[in-house]
């Protein structure tokens, strides 16, 4: 059997009978079969809107070629009598754990918040009576805050492809669509997520792990720079190894850490509002036409940098999405954004936010643990402005000219908006900023300004960065990691996840264990 790889340019609309023909006739076989192996959407010219799509044939009409072989993940098992603790089980937490209990170990995952089941059921609660439930919400919980986004699989790390081909294999494994495999861009949703989480999790018991939720990493027993086991609220947990990866809204794990000598550094981060527009707008005006078949909504992601200010850019964006309450804590208020696989929904949001360092927070230097103090004060005080989970909110128009002229706008936010100075809850530094890259989105973007923003916006990155070996062992300890988005080292779904995975790579292999 021969092999050939083939690009092709095909309509938006394309039927896989389409597509059969134009290999048969570009390559001109009878007999062959194919799989894809990239697809791509080019809009850069909009009257003529296709796929990219690359497919790998073979056929015995093919003389010659072999399908390329690329090395799998290889993880080095052997009988251990070692024990893994992992606090977290969003991405990095879960497939480190994964990893670890592949690799020999015995290994269990705390996680303060609740199963996905109980979780979902908590947050309709929160959106339907406004009752905060702090161990069933969108910040904590199975999955962690990825359990609820657009379920974007992609990472701009050029390192981590063995890495990221395991996890896309392991969601596809758990239910995913296998287009995620090839999707430039792939996404799986919120909805796909909540089922692939739990399929994970009993393919993680099924190898001999443990999961405990709604447990509490209280402290940890340390001696000589070695933990000795961790307190929960579950008991205290011996471990010859602890892997923890509690995520960017852990505020009290953070600052017992610091109280026990984990050493963290400040780093740049970013703040601002989730902006929403009608979906139609963003359609049009990346496509020139409001649909557009056999492409479920149109994306965007604009920059902006001014000289002297700010760099100002989108985030997170959620075609056909909702933005949600995302607060981890009963008295702050922040946002976020989500969407469901087929992404259908009315609006479009997207986090617009400037890049800053966290001494701007208090116009002098500050360390890390008065970093935290500083965004969670602001984060509160969008609560007590809104005297609770209505999100406050202007049209960009009226940002931009600093007048609350609109009173009330639809909205995908399930808790309510409420009118407010936006321009004036914020650094003045990130005020400025923002409005440039405002004014500069518009241009770029027709129909932009026709948006509203909703505030506040902090959790695209962490403030704060733990200090670790290449390995990701924490500075000044013999046993302890730490892995993810609240290590201040990754983002996102892919970049976190491989973080966990290279963590437990280099445990599985360090020869103490």
């Amino acid at each position: 059997m021969g092999y050939k790889e083939l690009d092709l340019k095909l309509p938006t609309g394309y039927s896989g009978e389409m597509l059969q023909q134009r290999i048969s006739k570009e390559l001109r076989l009878k007999n062959f079969t194919f799989q894809i192996i990239h697809k791509s959407l080019d809009a850069r010219k909009k009257e003529n809107i296709h796929w990219a799509v690359r497919v790998a044939v073979t056929s015995g009409e093919i003389k010659g070629g072999a399908a390329p072989v690329e090395a799998p993940l290889e993880i080095p098992y052997k009988k251990r009598d070692r024990r893994a603790v992992v606090m977290g089980s969003g991405p990095a937490g879960f497939f480190a754990a994964l990893v670890l209990q592949r690799a020999g170990f015995e290994t269990t995952i705390v996680e303060r918040g609740s199963k996905v089941g109980q979780r979902d059921r908590g947050i309709q609660r929160f959106e339907e009576r406004g009752l905060f439930d702090p161990v069933s919400n969108y910040a904590f919980g199975e999955g962690g805050a990825g359990t609820f986004s657009d379920g974007k699989l992609t990472s701009r790390s050029k390192h981590i492809s063995r890495e990221k081909q395991f996890i896309l294999e392991s969601y596809v494994r758990a239910g995913a669509p296998e287009e995620i495999l090839y999707l430039t861009h792939p996404h799986v949703g919120s909805d796909n997520l909540k089922v692939i989480v739990k399929n994970l999790r009993r393919e993680f018991i099924e190898l001999g792990g443990t999961i405990l939720f709604e447990t509490l990493l209280e402290d940890l027993s340390v001696e000589n720079g070695t933990i000795k086991h961790a307190m929960t609220t579950a008991g205290d947990l011996e471990g010859s190894v602890f892997v923890l990866a509690p995520g960017h809204s852990a505020y009290e794990t953070y600052r017992m850490l610091m109280r026990r000598g984990v050493p963290f550094r400040t780093k740049n981060f970013a703040l601002g509002f989730r902006a929403e527009h009608e979906q139609e707008i963003i359609n049009r005006g990346q496509w020139g036409v409001a649909k557009l078949p056999g492409v479920k909504a149109a994306e965007y992601r604009l920059t902006s940098n001014n000289e002297g200010e700010l760099p100002v850019f989108t985030f997170c964006m959620c075609p056909g999405g909702m933005v949600v309450p995302a607060t981890a804590y009963a008295t702050t208020n922040i946002v976020n954004g989500m969407s469901l696989y087929r992404r259908n929904g009315r609006f479009a949001n997207a986090a617009c936010v400037a890049g800053l360092h966290p001494d701007l927070l208090a116009d002098s230097p500050i360390n890390a643990a008065e970093a935290l103090d500083r965004l969670q004060d602001l984060e509160e005080s969008f609560y007590r402005f809104s005297e609770g989970y209505r999100a406050p909110f202007c049209t960009i128009r009226d940002f931009l000219s600093r007048k609350n002229r609109v009173q009330d706008h639809d909205t995908s936010y399930p808790l309510g908006l409420i009118p407010a100075p936006l321009w004036e809850m914020i650094p003045h530094p990130v005020m400025e900023a923002l409005t440039l890259g405002l004014q500069d989105f518009s241009r770029k973007l027709k129909g932009y300004e026709n948006g509203i923003l909703l505030g506040l916006e902090s959790k695209t990155s962490s403030p704060v960065q733990v200090i670790r070996d290449e390995t990701g062992k924490c500075e000044g300890f013999t046993n302890l990691y730490m892995a993810g988005e609240g290590s201040g080292y990754a983002g996102g779904i892919i970049s976190s996840a491989a973080d966990g995975i290279r963590i437990a790579l280099a445990i599985a292999t360090s020869p103490s264990l």
